[in-house]
């Protein structure tokens, strides 16, 4: 039997869409790749999201910021020195784009107005930190994108 051109041309493109197909049904049917939300009950805080707004903007009127930053003993971020460190209450919530099983919050706890996380703690890559904090009832929002 002599195959044609056409022949060869239909029988090639039906078993590229095969091999294609193949992986998008392994993908969908296999547990290995995890299909879930970003974050957990989304559209809860979506709900929210005007209360964030106003704790960003409180954070930004502060003469003083809060910074985060890098460096090689880990994650350093700093409040401003001009408020009582005993005062100071919330969360370090640590986010992973690309793995939510790497996801985890701190409390803030202080002795000094520095807050270190151990780079043991964090794995390389890129980090979305969210610091949420209160000072004399007034709720703060600070949010910054690192890679490591």
């Amino acid at each position: 039997m002599r195959i044609n051109w056409g022949t060869g041309v239909v029988i090639a493109f039906a078993l590229f869409m095969t091999f294609i197909l193949y992986f998008v049904f392994k993908v969908q049917v296999d547990s290995q790749y995890d299909h879930e939300m970003v974050t957990e009950e989304y559209y809860k805080k979506e709900l929210d999201f005007q209360n964030q707004i106003d704790k960003q903007q409180n954070a930004n009127n502060l003469t003083e910021r809060v910074s985060i930053e890098s460096n090689g003993n880990g994650l350093l971020i700093v409040f401003p020195k001009t408020f009582d460190i005993a005062k100071i209450k919330g969360k370090v919530s640590l986010y992973r784009p690309s793995n939510q099983k790497l996801d985890f919050e701190v409390p803030i706890s202080l002795s000094t107005s520095n807050l270190l996380i151990p780079k043991t703690d964090l794995v390389g890559g890129r980090w979305d930190i969210a610091v949420e904090w209160e000072y004399d009832g007034k709720e703060y929002l600070n949010k910054k994108g690192i890679s490591l």
